[in-house]
């Protein structure tokens, strides 16, 4: 805490202090640490230069304006760095200046007195009032000189000087109808200052006796909020006249206040004082009433006396819970024992029924430390997790140590800020597809979707393909598939062909709209489905498309005696690569046959002498594919008289073909293959 001092009235930009150097620190550590000047008032009076440190006055500052008669008068600030969050209190004690003259209520007074007044009889004046606190404030009174008349002050428990005339010599208004006195009050500044009222005091011829009060002072004791109407104090005053002159009226003084006036009110028959007001511990914890009793003669006698009135405190205002600073949105990577609010709390009531307590729910994250008396900070006491709870209301309650204790609540709304802690995570760690060949260009394979908890820019992702590890380095998946970048939509670029693809892998990353960027990726597996595409193809024999096969055979030939063999291959697979064979036309359909999976061409009967000696053979290769692909050929056999080597069965063949049983082998053993496969 630190503690200046400075004269009321200082001109705007005057020098109040220089915090760098009462802190012991480098100007520039200020400056960086975003120095700030709060106040607990509603007005800045005063303004601090970041570059050099110094406070100084930015407001015209009236010390009777702020503190009124208080004897002390402090303005208290509170500074306020960062990067570490430190405060610092600052009081500022503003020194009193003589810029008031005592002042009266009026320039003029008249006093009329009787003229059997009692010697030391006391005729109170109406006080000059001086907003000034100390020694500049109204020390003392001068009456002009005269024969009857001495100046009394008296001093009231408040400090406040009340002048009064003491008749010191019997006045005698045959002698002297009139006296004319003036009543100086003066300060004790320096220089001081002072003021004059003009007292004309008419000696009357009547009354003398005045009204006596039983005690010269009364005290009462009352609770703050006291019903209206409760007795204060009942008076007692006897006038030993009789009649008129005897007769008392009680009233309240004209030195009393306004507002003691609307708080206090005395029956003017009874002398009972009530209260008709509300009575605030806060605002006065002492009243002092002054009470005048009247006579009913004429010229009219009177006697005050002082009412002493002492309120006693209750437990009648809650906590009040300032908010110093606060920020309603935190990270959620806050480091606990970050500082959310700085909380300001007070209670206008006093002692114990004064102290304030402060505490938040242990349920959350937060709590609160006290830095000093009145003050406490809101810190975050744990780690934050947006995506688990990503709004928090911490309701901060004050309770003062009060019987009954009152209490006050204050919600404080804290909306977590998201940062990018969590990668995407695939519905699945790998795809499988089945898609058929011959796929349209642009169809839809596959959705890859993936969920990031994060929100807003960290929640948006991008998808991506890339090579998955061990595919064959000709087959990039980006070559035949695209992928949407938002939707996860992974779509064919070219038609896919079993017989050239059957199975494709690749990864999809997907990356969200953090910075940085957190990655995710899942296995794609592409399986190609067979079709139906290809027709049979005619290996053996070779012809033409508009030709036929010449086969030469004897007119001696045994059956079955194998003629040839038809070899064909579908470059399909599975039920699409299975291959039948079909005699669909012969010139004779009787003499010949064609096995229906190895396609051997037979003889079944002994050719006779009415036999064809040429026979047309048209033989159709059947896939079992849905709807099935065929190829036909056309063999002609002649009839015709060799020598005996070329005309028996295979090798017959061979002579003619010229390697023909090579290819053949060669072709058998491809089918084999194909279809074990």
């Amino acid at each position: 805490q630190i503690r200046y001092s400075i004269p009321e009235e200082l001109t705007r930009g005057a020098f109040v202090g220089n915090i760098a150097k009462d802190l012991g620190t480098d100007v520039a550590k200020l400056a960086a640490a975003n120095l700030q000047v709060l106040s607990d008032s509603d007005s800045q009076y005063f303004s601090v230069n970041v570059n050099t440190g110094v406070i100084m006055v930015s407001e015209r500052i009236d010390r009777e304006q702020l503190c009124g008669q208080n004897p002390r008068c402090f303005l208290h600030l509170k500074l306020a760095i960062e990067n570490p969050v430190e405060f610092y209190r600052i009081e500022v004690e503003i020194l009193d200046i003589n810029d008031n003259p005592p002042e009266f209520p009026s320039d003029e007074v008249s006093l009329r007195i009787y003229e059997l007044a009692s010697l030391g009889a006391r005729f109170p004046i109406q006080p000059a009032q001086d907003p000034d606190v100390g020694t500049n404030t109204l020390q003392t009174y001068h009456l002009s000189a005269n024969d009857n008349f001495n100046l009394n002050v008296k001093a009231r428990t408040d400090g406040g000087k009340f002048p009064e005339l003491v008749l010191e010599r019997a006045l005698d208004r045959e002698f002297r109808a009139f006296h004319y006195l003036v009543l100086t009050a003066e300060d004790g500044g320096s220089p001081p200052q002072s003021s004059k009222i003009r007292i004309t005091i008419q000696v009357l011829d009547a009354n003398d006796n005045h009204p006596v009060f039983d005690r010269p002072s009364y005290g009462a004791r009352l609770v703050e909020n006291s019903p209206l109407g409760t007795l204060v104090v009942k008076l007692n005053a006897t006038d030993v006249d009789e009649g008129p002159n005897g007769d008392i009226r009680y009233s309240l003084s004209s030195h009393n206040s306004a507002a003691l006036r609307q708080i206090f009110a005395i029956d003017e028959q009874t002398g009972e004082i009530r209260v008709q007001g509300n009575l605030d511990f806060e605002e006065a914890t002492v009243y002092e009433i002054e009470v005048e009793a009247k006579d009913m003669g004429s010229p009219t006698m009177e006697e005050h006396c002082s009412v002493v009135v002492e309120i006693t405190d209750v437990n009648d205002n809650a906590p009040e819970v300032i908010l110093t600073s606060f920020s309603s949105t935190l990270s959620e990577d806050a480091l606990p024992g970050t500082v959310v609010a700085v909380i300001h709390v007070r209670d206008r009531d006093s002692g114990e029924q004064g102290k304030v307590l402060c505490h938040v729910s242990p349920d959350l994250p937060f709590q609160l430390r006290k830095d000093y008396e009145h003050q406490y900070s809101l810190l975050t006491s744990t780690r934050l997790d947006r995506e688990h709870v990503a709004y928090y209301n911490v309701t901060v309650s004050a309770s003062d140590l009060g019987h009954p204790p009152l209490s006050r609540h204050t919600i404080l709304p804290i909306t977590l800020i998201d940062v990018n802690d969590n990668a995407p995570q695939f519905e699945q760690a790998s795809y499988e597809v089945l898609v058929a060949e011959n796929n349209p260009v642009g169809s839809v394979l596959v959705t890859v979707s993936a969920a990031d908890p994060d929100s807003e820019q960290n929640s948006r992702l991008s998808y991506s393909i890339l090579r998955a590890g061990g595919t064959d380095p000709g087959l990039d998946p980006t070559r035949y598939l695209s992928i949407h970048p938002t939707n996860g939509q992974v779509a064919a670029k070219f038609p896919f062909d079993y017989e050239q693809t059957t199975y494709l892998q690749f990864h999809v990353e997907v990356s969200d709209g953090g910075s940085p960027a957190l990655r995710n990726r899942t296995l794609v597996h592409v399986f190609v489905v067979d079709q139906n595409d290809n027709a049979p193809r005619v290996h053996f024999p070779r012809a033409g498309e508009d030709s036929a096969t010449q086969f030469r055979i004897s007119p001696s030939i045994v059956p079955p005696a194998l003629i040839t063999k038809v070899v064909a291959i579908d470059a399909d697979s599975g039920r699409n690569a299975w291959l039948s064979y079909h005699l669909v036309e012969a010139t004779d359909p009787g003499l010949f046959s064609v096995a229906l999976r190895s396609g051997e061409v037979r003889i079944t009967r002994a050719l006779q002498e009415t036999d064809a000696s040429a026979h047309e053979l048209l033989v159709v290769v059947r896939d079992a594919g849905e709807p099935p692909l065929s190829t036909a050929v056309t063999l002609v056999v002649l009839v015709e008289e060799k020598g005996p080597e070329a005309l028996q069965g295979s090798e017959a063949r061979a002579a003619d073909g010229g390697g023909l049983p090579t290819i053949t082998l060669y072709l058998i053993v491809s089918l084999v293959l194909i279809s074990t496969v």
